[in-house]
């Protein structure tokens, strides 16, 4: 959810806040998620020269496109998803022929 976070943030976060925001990600997916979304257009990426560089990103205007159904798609999770989570966990105990074969 890095877009929704970079939209909280109302301008650019550094990677390091991103990170700290992104809890449960790895900074490596984090990054190849980062690039990803810039190849797409999602977001602007941006380095100060520094020592060591500080790196920015921020939503582009397309990626402010995506922040209101994805804030959608969050408040259904937050909503279903312990139904979902109960739904597996009946599926899972339920004596099931194997369907392999």
């Amino acid at each position: 959810m890095a877009v929704l976070s970079l939209a909280a943030a109302e301008g650019e976060l550094r990677f390091t806040e991103l990170k700290r925001e992104m809890t449960g990600v790895s900074q490596k997916m984090l990054a190849h998620t980062l690039k990803a979304l810039e190849r797409d257009g999602i977001v602007d990426r941006r380095v100060e020269a520094s020592k060591p560089p500080r790196v920015y990103y921020r939503l582009t205007d397309l990626g402010m496109t995506l922040v209101a159904p994805l804030r959608s798609l969050r408040a259904w999770a937050e909503q279903y998803i312990p139904l979902v989570q109960h739904n597996c966990a009946v599926f899972d105990a339920a004596d099931r022929p194997d369907s392999h074969g």
